[in-house]
Parts: structure tokens; sequence; C-alpha cells
């Protein structure tokens, strides 16, 4: 039997070997399937653009990346401080802040998870009353403590007071 695994020093290698296998296997993170994860971020965006109409701080901390970045229709950019000291204000009062029904869709890359969907806003910012559509993209990423929404790109609106906005 010379030459084989059973070999008494090549036995203790071998099974030194599986068992570091078996130890990986156990203790590593297990990555969700794509159809999980799409799952999984499209829950996590309807629940902060909830917490967003709600002015819900503390849900829409939890929400956010450290570094969070919003790029608004208009070319200005928010901090997630900047971000959370509006919604923490109260302001902005919201009678909508949902996506529209249907056209939300959620791709994932690994790590990385882009969500676009149409936005009905309608509320009050003040004593200014809004009533807009606009496309939106909200990438999210996977971090040791879950999905978080990192950064939030406005497109131009589509809709204001119930009219259509033409593009020009």
């Amino acid at each position: 039997m010379h030459g084989t695994c059973f070999h008494p020093l090549r036995r203790r290698y071998w099974i030194g070997g599986l068992l570091s296998l078996v130890a990986l296997c156990v203790t590593a993170p297990i990555a969700a399937s794509p159809p999980t994860d799409q799952a999984a971020v499209a829950a996590l965006d309807t629940e902060f653009q909830a917490a967003v109409k709600r002015n819900d701080v503390s849900t829409v901390g939890r929400i956010l990346a450290d570094d969070f970045v919003l790029i608004s229709g208009a070319g200005k950019v928010s901090t997630r401080q900047q971000l959370l000291d509006e919604v923490r204000s109260g302001r902005v009062r919201y009678e909508q802040q949902d996506e529209v029904p249907g056209s939300q869709t959620v791709r994932v890359w690994g790590d990385t998870a882009v969500v676009t969907a149409l936005l009905w806003l309608k509320g009050v910012d003040g004593t200014q009353p809004f009533d807009r559509k606009l496309w939106f993209s909200d990438v999210y990423v996977r971090t040791p403590t879950g999905w978080k929404y990192a950064l939030g790109q406005v497109g131009r609106m589509v809709e204001k007071d119930g009219l259509p906005v033409s593009a020009q």
C-alpha cells in the first residue's frame, strides 16, 4: 500500500485538509441567489420610500450607506447628513412618496444592485404644494451588515400637476 493516501503521514494531511475544507464551507457566508437579492433590495427600496414619506429618520438612517450621495434632477448633490437633516426637519410633508405600481425594476450584479422606478411625489414643501412624477435610479451595495443605499440619481420630471412635461 506504499504511495496511497492511507499512509499514516499522508492520512494526517488528508484528514487535516478535509477538516479545513469542511470548516470553510460551514463558516463561509452563503451568497444569496439573484432572485433573493432582487426581492430583498426591492423591499428595502420600498421601505426607504415609505420612511421618507413618514419623515422616519431612524429607518432612513439605517438604510443609507455612510457615504451616501443623492443627485437631484437639477444636479444638486446631497450627502447622507443633508438628507437626514431634511427628513428630521419635517419641512416636506408627503401625501404621496410612492413608486408607481409595476414600474420598479431591480438588477443585481454581485454585491451591487440598481433599482429603477417611476416615483410619484405629492405634498407640501414648507408652504409650497407639489405634485410630480419622476424616474430615479438607486444603487445599493452589499455590506457585512446587509444591503445599503449608496447612491441616488433622480431623472428629469416627466409629469407635473397631472400633466406630462415635455422634453426640452
